[in-house]
């Protein structure tokens, strides 16, 4: 694959140890750079020859006027040190791991020669493939000769003591197994061969897919139409292979949820999905909230995961989190909070002169102790001093005077750090001639039908009484011829 000929292109530092009479032993690693050292010896001019094991034609030479002659095989990958008569070898290929021999011819004051043998000698460490966050490290320095006294360290990417990284584990036998990796373990790992002093090195890239580390504080923000909210979400280590390229990384889906935060009095927080990754072709996320969302970023770069909504309003306060899907049910999930600063005015953005106006900057919730607001009045506002911050979240204005409107900011402070800011334009008027005119009308013609009311009531009383007949003395009536009771006939 293509990533295991970067894990082997590798720079061996190396030590020496005698393994017999001018014997010397050197490590290195295929596709690395190795030095096979000859300090210098004789006189000014000496006849340098380089022979691989038993071969009689020498693979590099240097005469004693310094010109250099190599075999055409190898041209491009040996050369001699400018300082001395060291052999380097560039592109280590697994064939190279055989004996060298170094001859040295002096012809001053007299000719004599030295011999040197030397034996490169393999060390291997395993590649590994592209991990995701979560998964297991394990590599393992081999060594294909070793001898007593030689030891092998652990370098991670940040240099940083594994000694006390709970979630590693060394063994004697050069293995490193390290727990949950993250994003912080991508980079090249090392392992350190030590011997009588002499250190040499084993460099071997790790991969890890990770996720954008998440915001260890929230995303703050001010309701606005100019605001812009950006919602990161990309891979930190961009994977080996082209996005385009989806079923060998395995990756089977994504998506963007939104969780709003509670309203004042309620517990209910329903899960909303805001987009959904297509893998296509092409990749393009499929939108399913119509919340303003940009995703183009998607479409600049294929790694970029990220969201971004132009105007804010309170609605976008809660928890958005971005998750990749893998096969095996591995996911990879990055959330954020977002907080939305906010300020209204009590009864309204306008009010009148000598009416009481309340002024309120709120994230929807009661302020951590962290956090700190400080109000900026319009410059002719008598509220101007309002004293060293903190100031109170809620602003009271007793009688509101002409001199109190205009713009009011107020700015979401952490420590020494500003983190939003939002804006309000409050309005104070004089209560206008014609709304006082008005007003007398209505309170006359209030004031006129009570009176016709009250006409009314008492004519209509008036003529009752009028109507209402007399109560005289009882008549008894006398006749001329009076009778007495009873029956008569005609």
């Amino acid at each position: 694959m293509k990533y295991v000929s970067g894990f082997l292109s590798i720079i061996i530092a190396l030590f020496i140890s005698s393994t017999a009479a001018g014997d010397v032993l050197v490590y290195g690693q295929v596709g690395g750079t190795v030095t096979l050292p000859r300090s210098k010896w004789g006189s000014e001019r000496v006849l340098v020859q380089w022979y691989l094991g038993t071969n009689t034609q020498p693979l590099i030479s240097r005469n004693a006027h310094g010109r250099e002659t190599t075999e055409p095989q190898w041209k491009d990958r040996l050369s001699l040190s400018k300082t001395d008569f060291s052999l380097i070898i560039n592109n280590i290929r697994l064939e190279d791991f055989k004996s060298f021999k170094c001859e040295l011819k002096d012809f001053r004051p007299q000719p004599t020669s030295n011999v040197t043998t030397f034996r490169l000698s393999r060390v291997r460490v395993q590649p590994v493939s592209p991990l995701l966050a979560g998964k297991n490290l394990n590599l393992k320095c081999d060594i294909e000769k070793i001898v007593e006294g030689t030891q092998r360290i652990w370098q991670s990417p940040q240099k940083h003591d594994l000694n006390n990284d709970m979630r590693v584990q060394i063994k004697n036998d050069g293995s490193l197994t390290v727990m949950s990796v993250t994003g912080q373990d991508h980079g090249e790992w090392t392992c350190v061969v030590t011997y009588q002093g002499r250190e040499a090195f084993a460099n071997t890239p790790v991969t890890v897919i990770d996720l954008s580390p998440a915001h260890p504080q929230p995303i703050y923000t001010s309701v606005s139409s100019l605001s812009l909210l950006h919602l990161p979400c990309f891979f930190s280590n961009p994977p080996p292979l082209s996005w385009s390229d989806s079923q060998e990384k395995s990756i089977q889906g994504g998506r963007w949820t939104f969780t709003p935060s509670p309203a004042a009095g309620s517990n209910t927080r329903v899960v909303q999905t805001l987009v959904n990754l297509s893998l296509g072709p092409p990749l393009a996320w499929v939108v399913n909230q119509k919340r303003g969302l940009d995703v183009s970023a998607l479409q600049r770069e294929n790694l970029n995961l990220s969201l971004t909504k132009k105007g804010v309003t309170e609605g976008d306060r809660g928890e958005y989190t971005c998750a990749v899907e893998f096969q095996r049910d591995d996911t990879l999930k990055r959330s954020m909070r977002v907080e939305v600063l906010q300020v209204f005015s009590s009864p309204a953005p306008v009010a009148f002169v000598g009416q009481e106006v309340n002024l309120t900057c709120t994230l929807g919730q009661p302020l951590t102790s962290d956090l700190e607001v400080k109000w900026i009045p319009p410059r002719q506002s008598s509220l101007l001093a309002l004293g060293s911050s903190p100031h109170p979240a809620h602003l009271t204005i007793p009688e509101a005077r002409d001199i109190n409107g205009g713009r009011w900011r107020c700015e979401l402070w952490r420590n020494k750090t500003k983190l939003t800011s939002v804006e309000i334009t409050l309005k104070i008027e004089r209560v206008p001639m014609d709304v006082w005119l008005l007003v007398t009308i209505c309170a006359a013609a209030v004031i006129f039908i009570l009176l016709l009311i009250l006409t009314v009531i008492l004519i209509r009383r008036h003529r009752q009484r009028v109507m209402m007949p007399r109560r005289g003395k009882r008549r008894i009536c006398r006749c001329k011829d009076p009778k007495p009771k009873g029956f008569y006939r005609n």
